[in-house]
């Protein structure tokens, strides 16, 4: 850390330019005694990305910031909040600390909390603003998570752990051993210091190939936050062998769209179909991620309209956690009845249809936009369909 960065005039400076061109800053060089250019920048830059993401930390005054690379890779505050929901107790470990942000929430749910980060410069940076934030219930080490547990004695509450992909991996199918650190390979010292594990992963990850990489997975929580899946959470406990639970959220402001069913009952469930009827309902982002098609149809009580196609129907409108629509008209899918409609304006959805939305936008010279909705799908009858809709909300 380069404390100068921490002067009134820097940081005066560093506050008044995060909606300043960076290029124009760079060309025009920046003059302050003890910091060169490129530090003051990338003050800038991470501070900028802090504004929506981390608003505590954007807000809080001698905020030193680590690079955007950092603040890129961490946890929102919306998603650290919920998070640290989930787990409570006298102590939880994170074993890949990073900038501090889930650490920061656990706090408020955990008597004491440690925080492990291999980067000696980062781990001095989350320490700083630990004390900047007010924060005394959270200890520090610049120590390879893993390395640390090997030569340790206590025990936990909790573990967590947020694996980073090794980037020879990119691009090819994602396994949690090609992670670092490989959770499968180190499960067994993991329960040997805490009876529960909370380990946070991409979206990218299929669920069934986590549950056949890890042990004794208890519950899986499918985070989204405004209809974008963030985050998959997975909760370990020491010689759980019971049916696996998925729980997804769907985080809009203030509000929460919750819904769960059991990975076993999914698979031995069955929907109900129908035509299109009265209401059109497309599941949330993370409900699509979890997979819970059948239970959605069983325990809502709404029809399915194709095995593929993941949209619901009913006739009387249902609390549903997804869009809702109310059904104006259903067209056959082709040029003339489309035609008809004269729709030059709407929003375009498709689900188990061959086109994309911009083929469609393109043959049918509708632009986006508007208050109708279009849905291009397939039906019970395997008919390609348009249904038009308004929302209901």
């Amino acid at each position: 850390m380069n404390h100068s960065i921490l002067n009134i005039e820097i940081q005066e400076f560093i506050n008044k330019s995060l909606n300043v061109d960076i290029s124009k800053l760079l060309l025009k060089g920046i003059h302050f005694q003890g910091v060169g250019t490129k530090e003051v920048i990338e003050q800038i830059e991470a501070k900028k990305r802090c504004e929506k993401k981390l608003a505590t930390w954007f807000s809080s005054e001698n905020i030193y910031y680590p690079n955007k690379l950092n603040i890129e890779q961490t946890s929102s505050e919306v998603t650290a909040k919920y998070k640290s929901s989930l787990v409570n107790g006298e102590s939880i470990i994170d074993l890949t600390g990073g900038f501090g942000v889930d650490c920061y929430y656990f706090s408020k749910h955990f008597k004491t909390v440690e925080h492990c980060e291999i980067n000696e410069k980062l781990s001095n940076i989350v320490s700083y603003n630990y004390k900047q934030l007010n924060i005394k219930n959270i200890s520090t080490h610049n120590i390879d998570g893993i390395e640390y547990l090997k030569n340790s004695k206590k025990s936990y509450d909790w573990i967590y752990i947020d694996p980073s992909r090794r980037h020879d991996s990119k691009g090819k199918v994602f396994f949690l051993n090609d992670c670092l650190p490989n959770i499968p390979e180190y499960s067994d010292l993991l329960f040997k210091h805490s009876k529960n594990i909370l380990i946070k992963t991409s979206p990218l990850l299929d669920l069934s190939i986590g549950i056949n990489e890890l042990k004794h997975v208890k519950t899986i929580y499918v985070v989204a936050v405004n209809n974008e899946v963030k985050e998959l959470l997975w909760v370990l406990e020491r010689d759980f062998c019971g049916e696996v639970n998925v729980e997804t959220v769907n985080i809009k402001n203030e509000l929460k769209d919750f819904f769960q069913f059991s990975l076993e009952k999914e698979k031995a469930s069955t929907s109900k179909y129908s035509q299109p009827l009265t209401y059109l309902y497309e599941p949330n982002s993370a409900i699509l991620k979890g997979g819970g098609f059948h239970s959605i149809s069983k325990q809502l009580n709404v029809f399915k309209l194709h095995q593929h196609s993941h949209l619901y129907t009913s006739k009387l409108l249902l609390d549903f956690p997804g869009r809702c629509f109310k059904i104006e008209s259903i067209l056959p899918f082709n040029k003339k009845a489309l035609k008809r409609e004269a729709i030059k304006k709407a929003n375009i959805t498709t689900r188990n249809f061959p086109d994309t939305v911009q083929q469609i936008r393109k043959k049918f010279n509708i632009k986006d936009g508007g208050n109708i909705y279009l849905f291009f799908t397939t039906n019970i009858s395997n008919q390609k369909i348009v249904i038009i809709c308004i929302k209901t909300d």
